[in-house]
């Protein structure tokens, strides 16, 4: 049974000097996909686990048992499946450029033939004391940040050399005291992958999801 969701004080230090594909990931640092470009938002990419064979696929949308609307965030069992793919949205609409450690939006690229008229954009759920678990789901709300958007912002964060996870820590209220903490990997009682609050991060790497958006991006500098 769920509970409303609190509002909830953990700080958590998170500091590091790690570095990914050469260049150091300071605090608000550009993001970089697998070719070396940096994240765009609008763009779609590909969320895929940064370890494989046995660190599983990509990131996609998927469907609890005991509900059907709205979606939840699951990764694909095969590194051969990339899964949904993904668009980044600032909190700031001004940069379309995506960084560590600054709000924004993740939300997924809505399939054929969905059943739900749900938004696909990610949010924390309220919490779940069967499982124990903070999940990741969707029918986030896009943009407006602020204090009634709270659960739908979320953070990219170093992961050192292996990549970057996700940290759900949002700063666009100035008067909340939001629940900090990183986004890992947990399995449901259907046995699927799914996204939830933990103290260990899962790393990712984001891959375009066109071979033609490399081009089409840097044609716009």
């Amino acid at each position: 049974m769920k509970t409303a969701t609190a509002v909830v004080l953990l700080l958590f230090a998170f500091t590091s000097k790690s570095y990914f594909f050469g260049v150091a990931n300071a605090a608000n640092s550009a993001v970089l996909d697998l070719d070396g470009d940096e994240l765009q938002t609008g763009v779609e990419y590909y969320v895929v686990s940064a370890i494989w064979g046995a660190g599983g696929g990509g990131l996609a949308l998927g469907r609890a048992s005991d509900q059907s609307c709205p979606e939840i965030v699951v990764q694909r069992r095969s590194d051969l499946d990339d899964g949904t793919p993904v668009i980044f949205s600032n909190a700031d609409s001004e940069d379309d450029v995506v960084r560590v450690s600054t709000d924004l939006n993740i939300e997924f690229v809505p399939i054929r033939d969905r059943l739900c008229s749900t938004s696909t954009v990610w949010k924390l759920d309220d919490y779940d004391n069967s499982a124990g678990k903070w999940w990741v789901t969707t029918d986030g709300v896009k943009g407006e940040p602020g204090a009634r958007t709270l659960t739908s912002w979320f953070k990219i964060e170093s992961a050192g050399a292996l990549g970057y996870k996700f940290r759900f820590c949002p700063s666009v209220c100035d008067s909340c005291a939001p629940l900090c903490s990183d986004i890992g990997k947990h399995s449901d009682d259907d046995g699927q992958i799914r996204l939830a609050l933990s103290d260990n991060g899962w790393p990712w790497v984001f891959k375009k999801a066109s071979n033609t958006i490399k081009q089409v991006v840097k044609a716009k500098h």
